[in-house]
């Protein structure tokens, strides 16, 4: 198996009893990390010169539903229910296993060029088994480690899940890529009726699925009390958004392990609620990142991280000012905090910590090099501060597995004129199905 040695970079490895950062270099053999220290040793190494850069862990986008990209911003100006409307109610019947494909190849491919190396993509327009397998086959073309989040357009509630294809999945599609993950992404006890949210919940206990639900404001509904009535509760569940739980319910979920996903940015501006970033760190648990729909924000979750960092730290200083009437001395949420939000806690959201999300000895080789050089960037005096702020440009290498994905600023991926091509006519085609498009064209 190949074996490469990272020298000369700053290393952020996120573990818990190590430094923010450090000098360190990294032995990389086949697709794991072998060695983390100084001064490695390795005689058979390929060894790259990253001096006056800065190695993260790959990134982690822990909710995103790539199976929009194609209609990149056009919803940028939407609220939530019209975005509910457009897309879901005119949009989502009209894609075909192509559109999937494209979709989820093109948003991958993105993903890996921010510096994300591994998404949960909440896939919940599966409208057949050819659509799920496509969106499957546009994640291994792209070459991203994935949770495929299998999901379908919004049913009835008393509807559930479709498991025979989520055994479909589990015994073919998803089983054969070392890279992938199957999840459930479920309506949910807010959208389902009580006995099909604890059958769908205990569905995927029995499976060992991470199952993953939406829950974006209003009053609950009685399907959340039957499943905590039935112990389905657990860290295999993640809630996505979760804005205006009432806090005893916070409290409860956060005991029970589970894990919880801010997709700041879209939920700002859509109109979701107040993130839950302040209720959980209060509770001393901490969310995941998401960029939620490309077509509404971009899909860069350093940004996210940044969004969430800010926001909170507002509400934050505007709580102290009321409190006591002054300005607060020091911030009470930190920037090595936001990156752990974009690595430790989104592989935890996906169940996934025991494999990426930290650079130590026996971890997946996830790696991010961060080009210090840069004008946006440089002098990097804190290096945790230096990656929150890096953008796409900045990125100059990326890996998955052990294998390069992204080079000397550039993607590792043929053909990308004609994806793009076949991505705007995806995109065309789909937003002539919506009628606030149709009345622009």
């Amino acid at each position: 198996m190949s074996r490469t040695l990272l020298r000369g970079a700053q290393v952020i490895t996120m573990a818990p009893d190590r430094p923010g950062a450090e000098h360190l270099d990294i032995l990389v053999d086949g697709d794991r990390i072998a060695a983390v220290g100084e001064n490695i040793e390795a005689s058979d190494a390929e060894v790259i010169d990253f001096s006056d850069r800065i190695i993260i862990p790959g990134l982690v986008n822990a909710h995103l539903h790539t199976w929009q990209t194609a209609l990149r911003s056009a919803g940028a100006d939407w609220t939530l229910m019209e975005y509910l409307t457009h897309l879901h109610g005119e949009c989502v019947g009209h894609y075909t296993p192509a559109d999937m494909h494209i979709s989820n190849l093109a948003g991958a491919l993105n993903q890996i060029n921010c510096g994300t190396t591994t998404v949960g993509d909440w896939c919940h327009n599966a409208l057949s088994p050819e659509h799920a397998d496509a969106a499957v086959e546009g994640l291994v073309q792209a070459g991203i480690r994935a949770v495929f989040l299998h999901g379908t357009p919004y049913r009835s509630p008393e509807t559930p899940h479709p498991l025979a294809e989520i055994d479909r999945l589990l015994d073919g599609p998803v089983r054969d890529h070392a890279l992938l993950t199957l999840g459930m992404a479920l309506q949910g006890p807010q959208y389902s009726a009580p006995e099909t949210a604890v059958a769908d919940f205990r569905a995927g206990a029995d499976r060992g699925l991470v199952v993953s639900m939406h829950q974006s404001g209003g009053e609950l509904s009685p399907g959340w009390e039957a499943v905590r009535a039935s112990g389905l509760f657990s860290p295999l569940t993640n809630i996505v958004h979760g804005a205006d739980l009432p806090n005893a319910w916070i409290e409860m979920l956060v005991e029970a392990g589970v894990t919880f996903t801010t997709t700041p940015e879209n939920e700002l501006g859509q109109g979701h609620g107040t993130p839950v970033t302040g209720a959980l760190l209060r509770l001393g648990a901490a969310p995941s990142l998401g960029t939620d729909i490309d077509t509404a924000v971009p899909g860069k979750v350093l940004t996210a991280a940044r969004i969430a960092l800010a926001h909170q730290r507002s509400l934050d200083h505007a709580q102290y000012r009321e409190t006591t009437g002054m300005h607060a001395n020091t911030a009470l949420v930190t920037a090595k905090q936001a990156l752990a939000w974009a690595t430790v806690e989104g592989a935890k959201a996906l169940g996934l910590a025991d494999r990426v999300g930290r650079i130590e000895v026996g971890m997946q080789a996830d790696l991010v090099a961060v080009d210090a050089r840069a004008l946006n960037l440089w002098p990097a005096h804190d290096p945790i501060a230096t990656v929150l702020h890096a953008d796409i440009a900045n990125v100059e290498a990326v890996m998955v597995a052990g294998s390069w994905r992204k080079r000397d600023h550039a993607l590792l991926a043929p053909g990308l004129d004609e994806l793009r091509d076949q991505l705007r006519e995806s995109g065309q085609r789909l937003l002539h199905s919506i009628g606030s498009m149709r009345s622009h064209a």
